[in-house]
């Protein structure tokens, strides 16, 4: 895998992670590495911290999905790819990349943050995740 491919897989793997996110469930087999770990710093998101397979992460997701009606996440501003083949081909490193947020609050009013979530890939699965939120009073880092 050359330079450029490289780069595009987690490109990939990112936008892949997002549309997990944005409830495209099955993804999690097919990103997820058979076990990981997940780090995130908000509040309210301890329900992570015990996931360990693709099968729990998915059920997670859709429960939080289910208590955030209309949230959508979306990748913003440019991607860091710092990854690697392996020898055996497979892209080993990190990305990062900045996500917005958004949903209707309450009273249907748009509400928007953001995020960076940094996936180490290993294996050219997702092997664990750090993921920071400007969290319920925070806001977005592009205008």
């Amino acid at each position: 895998m050359g330079d450029d491919d490289v780069r595009q897989f987690g490109i990939r793997i990112h936008d892949r992670w997002t549309a997990m996110w944005n409830g495209d469930l099955d993804l999690a087999e097919r990103i997820m590495a058979p076990e990981f770990t997940l780090r995130y710093a908000q509040p309210g998101t301890e329900a992570f911290d015990d996931a360990r397979t693709p099968r729990q992460l998915a059920d997670i997701i859709a429960a939080w999905r289910r208590s955030r009606p209309g949230l959508r996440f979306e990748a913003e501003g440019s991607p860091v790819v710092d990854l690697r083949s392996a020898a055996g081909g497979a892209p080993i490193g990190l990305v990062a990349r900045p996500y917005r947020a958004a949903y209707p609050d309450a009273e249907g009013r748009p509400v928007a943050r953001s995020g960076t979530d940094t996936l180490r890939v290993t294996d050219g699965l997702i092997s664990e995740v750090w993921s920071v939120s400007s969290g319920v009073g925070g806001r977005t880092f592009y205008r």
